[in-house]
């Protein structure tokens, strides 16, 4: 709760020194308004949109959807441009807003869309016929720290729904490498509809696309301009010279940078300080817009409610945040499925129905690397099969079968598998897999999370990442590029070039960019059909994958010798991947702040014992019996709730998304009015069943609410310093 004593002038004086200094002619104490430092703003927009008009320009457009509503956000065709190949500002943030929300939740109505969650669906939960749309303004900004590198972008959301005598703010950085919007149907959704001031941020990653070729980039508003044209407005441009570009180009046809990866910034150090920036800029929105000459700094943390809240790595950017804020700024967290980046797994444990768990406490790069290695081949096991086909079985496509075959035999040719059959080799990967922090529940999905791209997309980027590696030295021999149907590079489509910031989601998911594997025998091939040099047959870049676990690991993992100044990788480049990861692991002291973690225990690409549960425990350790964290594990539920119209999703799984809003909701009654936070509990829930792609909807009763009194089977607590979380 904001307590008379946050609200004094002493608990503000260090908001002040952030957002509003003292100052004035003839010594006036009189408060400034004052720009966040490194703040630098592109221009306030009205969305006055309170029905459905289409939104291809910014009258006709809302701050949640864009101006097509619920109906809109929900139709499984995006909005049209006028013209596909030069989008305007306005409609490419109404499709980014229309993607963007369908990235995180799944629209289908079957699965809840419009009943348990959606525009339409009140802050009190009162399922409407309305379209949800929000009037109100918006405000654009970058974040710069000097260098012109940096580039933050924030969008500070003003409903006209906010009430000044009841502020609010709701800090959303985005999910994944996602945009600006990235957390509008989680957080910005949710602080909308409560009237609040919404604070979304890409926390310095975001669609930035830098085409090499032609010297394309995009800006921040999503269009595109040439790096020169678009100067300090570039969302992105790979720090190389024109020399540079023009050699690399001439080595290596239509590639393309990507920020997140090649920004050399390691934009995730800075995760949590982006989010409290985000927080800081909203409060000088606030005041700018609400603000009077007698009282120009009406906001202040002492009196504005500040929740962070959001998914996966929006997830760990509020809990980053929480660690990092020394003046109080944040009063509530909520993180959903978030990726924790343990600094150890030492000092603390993890029980499941009694039985220690055999790993955890692993970092992203360690345990992305290593399931990279093995999950094409563990897809194979006897107990990670499926009867489905080509829906939620994804190594059964055409090729895939042989191609992860190929991946088995090249382990186990290299001492990294036993076993002589498909039938033991797959199952030896499985249970590395298994004992490096992934448990049964994991067991088939690996097949889908792997053949949709996950591990070589995040093996090929975060470790670039971390090292501050430049897009000129190929680590690993690989590129990205827009790749053709066998695999060649090819220039990127200029259209979806053009709509790439509505379009793509940051990663090299294929929508323009994907890991190219420059050593593939014959030429450069994707990840999907590349041919290793050591075994000379497609096994989805073996070679690759296992130099990509040589960065973090410092050593080959073959032989087990250190990298040299001379190996592949170097160790210079593993060094600085390695003193990247140490920048960004977590601290564990959330520094009394009410936390909620909401986590699904079938989330494969985040799995829970290397972050929420490691998290949890650490917590503990760290803060000591007091804390105010509270751990919701859901069963039956996994990372990418807009999975769940695929086929086998739907009928395996629950989505997610409705816990994070009754966390949030807990949060808000928490705050406001001093309920108790319910206590760490792992919910049952009911997947639907049926047959795939043919899943029976969803009902409110498979899917129950966190309980402020669950049963003692079902309580989340401690056996001296393991978290002990129930069968």
């Amino acid at each position: 709760m904001k307590t008379s004593s946050r609200k004094s002038a002493a608990r503000a004086l260090p908001v002040l020194a952030l957002g509003a200094v003292l100052g004035g002619c003839g010594g006036s104490d009189t408060a400034v308004n004052e720009l966040p430092a490194g703040v630098t703003p592109h221009g306030m927009t009205v969305y006055p949109a309170t029905t459905v008009a289409g939104g291809a320009t910014a009258d006709k457009q809302d701050l949640l959807t864009g101006g097509i509503g619920k109906t809109g956000l929900g139709a499984a065709a995006a909005p049209t441009y006028a013209d596909p190949a030069n989008p305007t500002a306005a409609e490419l943030r109404r499709n980014a807003l229309y993607s963007n929300y369908r990235g995180i939740l799944d629209p289908s109505a079957a699965g809840g869309y419009g009943t348990l969650y959606g525009p339409n669906v009140t802050a009190s939960g009162q399922v409407t016929t309305a379209e949800g749309l929000i009037p109100g303004r918006e405000y654009l900004a970058s974040l710069d720290d000097g260098s012109g590198r940096k580039r933050v972008v924030m969008a500070v959301q003003v409903p006209d729904s906010f009430d000044p005598a009841n502020p609010c703010v709701v800090v959303g950085p985005s999910s994944g490498s996602r945009g600006v919007y990235g957390a509008i149907g989680t957080a910005g959704e949710w602080g909308l509809k409560r009237g609040c001031a919404v604070a979304l941020t890409d926390a310095g990653k975001g669609v930035g696309l830098h085409d090499l070729g032609d010297d394309t980039v995009n800006k921040v508003d999503g269009t595109r301009a040439t790096r020169t044209a678009a100067g300090a407005l570039a969302q992105f441009a790979a720090n190389i010279t024109e020399a540079a570009r023009a050699a690399y180009v001439a080595a290596f046809p239509n590639r393309l940078a990507i920020k997140h990866a090649h920004s050399q910034q390691n934009p995730e150090k800075d995760w949590g300080t982006d989010t409290l920036a985000a927080a800081r800029y909203a409060l000088y929105v606030l005041n700018d817009r609400y603000g009077t000459p007698e009282n120009p700094v009406r906001f202040d943390a002492g009196n504005t409610l500040v929740i962070a809240g959001s998914a996966s790595n929006g997830g760990a950017a509020v809990l980053r945040a929480a660690e990092a804020d020394t003046s109080g700024l944040i009063d509530g967290v909520v993180a959903s499925e978030p990726v924790t980046q343990m600094p150890t797994s030492s000092g603390y444990g993890i029980q499941v129905g009694g039985t220690p768990a055999a790993g955890y406490g692993k970092t992203l790069a360690d345990f992305v690397t290593y399931g990279n290695l093995y999950q094409p081949c563990a897809a194979l096991a006897a107990d990670a099969a499926m009867s489905e086909v080509s829906t939620f079985n994804y190594i059964s496509v055409a090729g895939m079968t042989a191609r992860a075959t190929a991946r088995c035999a090249g382990l186990a040719a290299k001492g990294l598998l036993t076993g002589s059959t498909v039938a033991e080799q797959s199952a030896n990967a499985l249970a590395r897999l298994r004992a490096f922090g992934w448990t049964a529940e994991h067991d088939r999905m690996h097949s889908a999370h792997w053949g949709l791209g996950n591990g070589p997309i995040l093996a090929a980027m975060y470790p670039v990442a971390y090292g501050r590696l430049s897009v000129l030295d190929n680590v690993c021999s690989t590129s990205f590029a827009a790749v053709d149907a066998t695999g060649n590079p090819v220039a990127a489509n200029a259209v979806v070039k053009a709509q790439s910031f509505a379009l793509a989601n940051g990663t090299a998911n294929g929508v323009p960019a994907t890991p190219v594997y420059d050593n593939s025998v014959g030429g450069a091939k994707s990840w999907a059909l590349a041919v290793s040099p050591s075994t000379g047959v497609a096994d989805f870049g073996l070679d690759n994958a296992l130099c990509q676990r040589a960065l973090v690991t410092g050593a080959d993992p073959v032989s087990g010798a250190a990298l040299t100044a001379t190996s592949v990788p170097t160790k210079a480049q593993s060094d600085a991947v390695k003193a990247g990861i140490a920048e960004v692991t977590v601290t564990g002291n959330l520094r009394g702040k009410p936390t909620i973690i909401v986590h699904g225990r079938s989330d494969a690409l985040v799995p829970v014992n290397n972050n929420s549960r490691a998290y949890t425990a650490f917590n503990r350790v760290t803060e000591g019996a007091g804390t105010k964290l509270r751990y919701i594990e859901v069963t039956n539920a996994q990372h990418f709730d807009t999975f769940l119209p695929f086929g086998g999703f739907d009928t395996r799984f629950v989505p997610l998304h409705p816990y994070f809003n009754q966390a949030m909701d807990l949060m808000w009654a928490h705050l406001k009015s001093g309920a108790a936070l319910p206590p760490s509990q792992l919910v049952r829930t009911t997947p639907r069943g049926g047959s795939p792609l043919a899943a029976p909807a969803l009902t409110a009763a498979q899917v129950p609410p966190i309980s402020a009194t669950p049963a003692a089977a079902d309580q989340i607590g401690f056996n001296g310093t393991a978290l002990a979380v129930p069968q």
